[in-house]
């Protein structure tokens, strides 16, 4: 089937639909337009993949090109291409249906009519077809709203399920929240990833397999998820078995974080969960074109203060989450298994092994993920022979909530220690930056100076801060640092300023330390990753260690 994304040679603005010659002003207008009136077929289950070429690419997800692929796949373009030739009823049935959906999109979409004025608007339609015995598009305005709703096309439905306790249950006086219901609300993640990789928007943008990337003079650049060693490593441990040779790797990349919204709702908490796939690159992630999508919202319980040292509640509230997740994941274990048929950006259809790539995530639901005390790393290091089992001894000495099993226990080749990956707004521009030194700086002016002077020190590192010039890039701040509530834009714009208004008033290794750990921040920020950056990032990271220490000698 042709792509319906081609620009007019008369207005660059506009986009024309290559079967319907249809213009759109763009490409979200047409990518819509295309779903729903020239679906693609479905893949043809008897039609082997056709193998995909790129140099420096991984060996083991490609089989060789051979006479019978290259037939297979011409094969499947004519299926794909044949009856070109439309029925007369056919086209009309077409056309009828192409003017319901421009009628709807004008109604529903652009003008938003009232439902009683759709109503009007239809009888006096259908006063003006009467002598010709025919009929408007929609009797009112629920025969349109019916026909909306049939569309099977579209975003992946939400679902429902509930949770609930189902341990030992005390006789007398239980708990209240052991007779709760928890409702998870979700949606099919491999509805979604199919969705992603049926995006034709993606096909620039897309990876169907890990590749090693290098500059000018030979040297490995890291860019996309998948130039990255992690997926190059997946993909040899996926081929050892040979049922997967030839089949593409689907990194299935997830995030959560809660968060309260607090304007105009009374403080309601929300639990988004968020998934995207290590297929597409970092620069469609990033953009809000559908690479990164929620897919759940997980509960939150919720109960009286007497039960927050409770052991078997605490336990029920960690195992909910991870029993959440893995029943959202459900469908996805089969094709973790057993390579599956999927549609690609390009219009090639691929076998393809979803696997669990990273989960990224803040500190506290790290520690929830792993299974750890709060406090320990959640990469613990430990070998497993020198772990003693006792649940007492594996929290008190290890920092391992033994009770809780990691949702990754479901599925194969996934390991929540080895998946966690830093949010680096949390842990390291809101975490590190605005929790640990703008605090520490304060601190220190504290015992040093003591208060009343201390106070008269931030006045001027305010004043300095609020004193900066104008410039692109730059954020003025009036009254200084001295701001409520600290968002992530408001802690990355600080750290562009911060340094050069301490300066003389905190001892220089304070000042080395911060901006060790700013050139750190900058650098792992970056798009793409040298060698170079690596060793530049690496000595961020030494002299950040060495000069910390200060905080510790003056007693912060």
């Amino acid at each position: 089937m042709p792509r319906a994304c081609a620009r007019t040679q008369h207005n660059p603005l506009r986009f024309s639909c290559d079967l319907c010659s249809r213009l759109f002003t763009t490409q979200s207008g047409i990518k819509r337009h295309a779903q729903q009136m020239h679906p693609r077929p479905p893949p043809p289950t008897t039609i082997p993949i056709p193998p995909h070429n790129s140099h420096d690419s991984h060996g083991h997800n490609h089989n060789e090109n051979t006479a019978s692929d290259i037939d297979n796949c011409q094969d499947a373009h004519l299926l794909r291409n044949e009856n070109t030739e439309t029925p007369a009823v056919a086209h009309v049935e077409y056309h009828k249906v192409f003017n319901e959906f421009e009628l709807a999109e004008f109604l529903f979409v652009k003008e938003q009519m009232g439902q009683q004025k759709i109503n009007r608007l239809m009888d006096l339609w259908a006063a003006t077809l009467l002598k010709h015995g025919d009929s408007p598009p929609f009797a009112n305005y629920k025969d349109m709203h019916n026909v909306i709703d049939s569309i099977p096309l579209g975003n992946a439905l939400w679902k429902c399920f509930s949770v609930k306790y189902m341990g030992e249950i005390p006789q007398h006086n239980p708990s209240t929240w052991m007779s709760q219901v928890h409702e998870i609300y979700y949606r099919d993640p491999d509805t979604v990833i199919r969705q992603m990789l049926d995006n034709p928007e993606f096909a620039d943008s897309f990876d169907p397999i890990p590749r090693n990337a290098f500059d000018a003079k030979g040297k490995q650049v890291f860019s996309d998820f998948m130039t990255g060693n992690w997926a190059w490593r997946q993909a040899d441990k996926l081929a050892e078995n040979p049922n997967n040779k030839g089949a593409m790797l689907v990194p299935v990349i997830a995030g959560s974080d809660k968060t309260t919204v607090s304007v105009g709702t009374g403080q309601n908490e929300y639990y988004p969960f968020y998934l995207s796939i290590g297929n597409i690159e970092n620069r469609v992630q990033r953009a809000h074109r559908d690479g990164l999508v929620p897919i759940a919202f997980l509960a939150i319980p919720k109960t009286g203060r007497q039960y927050d040292d409770d052991v078997a509640y605490r336990t029920f509230r960690w195992q909910l989450y991870h029993q959440s997740l893995a029943r959202i994941f459900k469908s996805l274990k089969p094709h973790m298994e057993t390579p599956t048929i999927l549609r690609c950006p390009d219009g090639h259809y691929r076998r393809a092994i979803y696997c669990m790539g990273p989960y990224i995530a803040d500190y506290p639901e790290q520690a929830l993920l792993a299974g750890i005390v709060q406090g320990w790393c959640p990469r613990c290091q430990a070998v497993n022979k020198d772990l003693v089992y006792d649940l007492k001894v594996l929290h008190e000495k290890h920092g391992i909530h033994g009770d809780i099993i990691p949702f990754t226990n479901d599925f194969p080749n996934a390991d929540i220690h080895e998946l966690l990956a830093p949010d680096l707004l949390h842990q390291l521009i809101k975490g590190t930056f605005k929790d640990h030194l703008v605090t520490w700086v304060g601190e220190y002016l504290v015992i040093k100076h003591g208060a009343p002077a201390a106070n008269k020190i931030m006045d001027d590192i305010d004043r300095r801060i609020a004193a900066t010039l104008p410039f692109p890039g730059l954020r003025h701040f009036y009254e200084g640092r001295c701001f409520k509530q600290w968002t992530g834009d408001d802690s990355k714009a600080l750290m562009k300023v911060y340094l050069p208004a301490i300066a003389g008033h905190v001892p220089d290794d304070m000042v080395q330390a911060i901006a060790a750990f700013l050139n750190f921040c900058y650098l792992v920020r970056c798009s793409t990753i040298n060698h170079n950056a690596l060793t530049h990032i690496e000595d961020a990271l030494t002299r950040f260690y060495k000069y910390r220490e200060i905080f510790t000698m003056t007693g912060v």
